[in-house]
């Protein structure tokens, strides 16, 4: 079987295993058109060459897709000493290459341990980063000179998992916006021989810290055996995509008056954003609750709709 017909309303999130290769676009539309869902996106770009989590918003799901951009995340990355590419990662063009100097586990134990905490990092130059509206990228490939921006960013952990006379692998665990490409490549200046990523895989992002991926090879087998109903069952509903944020629940009345935009007070510990439920456990919305626990609704999900036709 494959997707034919007119895209459906669907929601959901999926938790995609991103082949190498391909964009994380690329992958997004492959998924939807296998799902034949309406609307889609994605929390965050994983380079062509990265594999792993790439977790994917459909239906009323893309309201959360701008939050899940912010989460934490983990990778295992494969770097490569001596050599640095335009790019820093295998994907690029050789710039240098540098012999590599003997280096022990303590020796790069000692290298990694500046690159923790909070950075000052330089994106690489091939970024989808935006200057003037345009990628950096499209710049770059123009041969335009380009000063790519520094910005901050926090690296939580880095474990050395294995290394080699060329090579080391390492663990990740990184905030928002960190690129794993020019930790490589700082960490390869520091160490004097220069480096950039063979290979990397993301995997988990808050609040999947243990997921259970699909492969878009796997997506298809089960859209052959079993059609729709066995790709729906893949999805998990939106409320697992609220699993990170603070939580408040809503009786009947407060649930219709939330889902009609008012503003609600309650013991309610302050939050931006807490995520807003319903009893049973739907997901209404996402809100603002300011000091002295006056809940103010940001965005409101189809089940506020639900609850103002239903008055629960």
């Amino acid at each position: 079987m494959t997707s034919t017909g007119r895209k459906r309303p669907l929601d959901g999130i999926l938790l995609l295993d991103k082949p190498a290769g391909i964009s994380s676009n690329a992958a997004l539309q492959k998924a939807r058109w296998l799902f034949r869902a309406e609307k889609g996106g994605h929390t965050g770009s994983l380079d062509p060459l990265a594999t792993g989590l790439l977790p994917l918003c459909f239906g009323e799901a893309t309201k959360l897709a701008g939050l899940l951009l912010g989460s934490d995340k983990a990778y295992e990355a494969g770097i490569v000493l001596g050599i640095a590419t335009d790019t820093d990662d295998a994907d690029g063009q050789v710039l240098r290459q540098r012999p590599v100097p003997a280096l022990d586990r303590a020796s790069l134990e000692a290298a990694l341990a500046p690159f923790t905490g909070l950075l000052r990092q330089r994106a690489p130059v091939y970024s989808a980063l935006k200057q003037g509206g345009e990628p950096l990228y499209a710049r770059a490939r123009r041969g335009e000179a380009i000063e790519a921006p520094v910005r901050e960013v926090k690296v939580h952990a880095i474990e050395l998992l294995d290394h080699r006379a060329d090579g080391l692998r390492l663990r990740v665990t990184c905030g928002s916006g960190t690129y794993i490409r020019s930790l490589a490549r700082d960490l390869g200046e520091a160490l004097g021989c220069g480096a950039h990523i063979g290979d990397l895989r993301r995997l988990w992002v808050d609040p999947f810290r243990e997921p259970r991926m699909w492969t878009l090879d796997a997506l298809q087998a089960l859209a052959e055996a079993g059609g729709e109903a066995a790709l729906d069952a893949c999805l998990l509903p939106l409320e697992a995509g609220l699993a990170g944020f603070p939580r408040v629940e809503l009786a009947d009345a407060e649930a219709a008056r939330f889902a009609q935009g008012q503003r609600l007070r309650g013991p309610w510990t302050p939050a931006d954003p807490a995520a807003v439920f319903a009893d049973g456990g739907r997901a209404l919305g996402l809100a603002w609750v300011e000091p002295g626990g006056r809940l103010s609704p940001q965005r409101l999900f189809r089940a506020a709709g639900d609850a103002v036709r239903t008055g629960r």
